[in-house]
């Protein structure tokens, strides 16, 4: 029996959200099965809900620069109050069981070379003590074996938040925000966030990324907002 077996006989996890004693992590198995996981047909671009999962008309209209995208769960209960508590209680505990349903939900695709969290300001991090995507990026790393690259991308310009914007807004806000600093030449990168509202952070960050040389960006989000009566 190795040290981690011992570890959770001895201590075994609390369910975050129902309180029950859970001896596999974070999550129960029943919360676990309960969760919204977005498995409908969606576009392959941005994971938005479409018949017979066609590219989405906004994705034909405007192509974004990353490739594909995949998301775990649906923005819904009881992510809309976990994924606040990670980025704005500091409650790290969560990050760890939303990597591992992004993990999940990765898991059958092509692995990419590397994965690269949604860089935070400077001032941001200073403020949290932390960068949440880092954190979930971390478990994703680990569970799936892919190196977690936190250094080459930067977010340059402090950005309000994009909560509340509209679309060309949102767009406007983040326009020249990141920069990549290493070198991620012929590189297949999957970005990692928590929530794909728009997509237009992601997209501006793989812009960045392709225009240093990236040859493939994917998205990997733990949820994504979808529209009403959509919700997985």
């Amino acid at each position: 029996m190795n040290i981690r077996s011992i570890f959770k006989r001895t201590f075994p996890f609390t369910c975050l959200l129902c309180g029950a004693t859970s001896g596999t992590g974070q999550l129960c198995s029943a919360c676990l099965a309960d969760l919204p996981w977005h498995s409908q047909p969606q576009c392959p671009q941005c994971a938005i809900p479409t018949p017979d999962g066609q590219v989405c008309g906004a994705c034909l209209k405007h192509s974004p620069a990353f490739d594909r995208t995949r998301a775990a769960l649906a923005y819904a209960f009881p992510l809309d109050r976990l994924i606040p508590r990670l980025k704005y209680n500091g409650q790290l505990a969560i990050a760890p069981a939303l990597g591992d349903c992004l993990a999940d939900a990765v898991a059958s695709d092509p692995g990419p070379d590397c994965l690269i969290p949604m860089p935070l300001h400077a001032r941001r991090i200073r403020e949290r003590g932390f960068n949440h995507a880092t954190e979930i990026a971390r478990e994703v790393a680990k569970r799936l074996s892919i190196p977690l690259d936190a250094d080459s991308c930067q977010r340059t310009r402090d950005t309000p938040p994009q909560m509340g914007l509209k679309h060309d807004a949102r767009r406007r806000n983040v326009r020249g925000a990141f920069t990549c600093s290493g070198d991620v030449r012929g590189r297949r990168i999957a970005l990692i966030d928590d929530v794909m509202t728009t997509g237009t952070s992601l997209d501006e960050l793989a812009a960045t990324l392709k225009q240093a040389g990236a040859l493939e960006v994917s998205c990997w989000v733990v949820a994504r907002t979808l529209p009403p009566g959509d919700a997985a």
